[in-house]
């Protein structure tokens, strides 16, 4: 997911490295049907960005799991969430 989203901020002409972007990604196990398995991805994202360029990046956020192949190939099986915290430099 890091890289997909590194693409849609690159497109947007926001620098990802070194050490733009950060991701936080926690899991939950759980047992529904007495078989443990991934139900919820909480990601959370840590971006340093460029002077005026927050609103670019807010966007960026809020489209690039659309065009994440990970996130569409697991859609309905896992339970997503994102959430981000921009800061400019």
């Amino acid at each position: 997911m890091v890289g997909t989203l590194s693409g849609a901020l690159e497109a947007r002409k926001i620098p990802t490295s070194p050490d733009k972007v950060m991701a936080k990604v926690q899991g939950t196990i759980e047992a529904p049907e007495g078989v443990l398995k991934i139900t919820k991805i909480s990601c959370h994202y840590e971006l340093k960005v460029p002077e005026g360029k927050s609103e670019a990046a807010e966007r960026a956020m809020t489209v690039f799991e659309r065009g994440c192949p990970v996130a569409q190939t697991l859609k309905g099986c896992i339970q997503f969430t994102h959430t981000w915290q921009i800061e400019e430099y």
